[in-house]
């Protein structure tokens, strides 16, 4: 039963659902104009020893079990929430956008995603993303490309907008840096290609980079926050892996990170988008707004 399990959630990658998680509803604060930050386009970890993973690459190697070398079959949000990945990763590289509040201030998905620049990013999973979204109009909002990228769609013309096998791609790009491997292993009635993880040192350093950011480093100011940082914290989030990274914590630190990423999360995305001073910023919180409609 587990093995046939395992295949059946093997076969629906990327036709998964987006989680529901009840949304706290707010009064919008008041108008502020969103400025680029011009460090905004690359952020790199500050930890010279790590290797640049990106977002997507981050999120799965949280979700990876280190000696099994996948992700749990209990697991139905991450595919979606590396979809969720590549909008912030697009972002953060200067190539999309949500389109300018207007006077009538608007609802983070009531807004579209506008394409800044097409010019290759050099990933090969958020170029054909990025295609996708320049040759759409007219434009979508972040639910909807988070939606259509996964292949949650009835509309037969919208099909081929599903990036496949992310999660399998993701894989071999770790197995390039190093980080993970690639062996075979048996489940009954047939093989499966599994990616246990190699350079442990690079899980633990991300692992510990997403403790101290709800720990020793936290800030109740979420706009303090590094983006990178602020992004890792709410996509392990919607990818249901957060708790992957803090389970091994004591219990006194584990309270904290878990009272504090809650404290984050529960927030309202439309009331602390509206606060916000950069277009990354402005995405990571309509991602998590994608992520909490009902």
């Amino acid at each position: 039963m587990q093995q046939s399990r395992f295949l059946l959630f093997c076969l629906q990658d990327g036709m998964t659902t987006l989680t529901k998680r009840n949304r706290r509803v707010e009064a919008p604060a008041e108008q502020n104009e969103v400025r680029r930050d011009p460090d905004d386009e690359e952020e790199e970890d500050t930890d010279s020893k790590s290797l640049r993973l990106t977002l997507m690459e981050e999120v799965l190697l949280l979700g990876i079990k280190d000696k099994e070398g996948y992700t749990s079959f209990w697991n139905d949000s991450i595919s979606s929430g590396l979809r969720g990945c590549m909008m912030v990763e697009l972002t953060l590289r200067g190539r999309i956008h949500l389109e300018p509040q207007s006077t009538r201030r608007r609802k983070l998905l009531d807004r579209r995603v506008l394409v800044k620049s097409s010019a290759p990013t050099g990933d090969v999973l958020l170029d054909e993303a990025l295609k996708v979204m320049k040759e759409t109009e007219p434009a979508e909002n972040v639910a909807n490309w988070i939606e259509l990228l996964t292949g949650e769609t009835w509309n037969p013309l919208k099909m081929h907008f599903q990036i496949r096998n992310v999660r399998e791609r993701l894989a071999k790009n770790l197995v390039e840096k190093g980080v993970l491997s690639t062996e075979k292993q048996n489940f009954l009635l047939f093989d499966m290609t599994t990616h246990p993880v190699t350079d442990g040192n690079e899980k633990t350093r991300l692992v510990e980079r997403l403790q101290e950011s709800l720990l020793e480093r936290w800030t109740n100011d979420s706009r303090r926050m590094n983006h990178q940082t602020l992004a890792l914290i709410v996509l392990a989030h919607t990818s249901d892996v957060l708790e992957n990274a803090l389970s091994a914590l004591p219990d006194e630190r584990y309270d904290t990170a878990s009272s504090r990423s809650r404290s984050l999360l529960d927030a309202d995305p439309d009331t602390e988008s509206a606060k916000v001073t950069t277009l990354v910023e402005e995405m990571i919180w309509a991602v998590l707004a994608a992520f909490n409609k009902s």
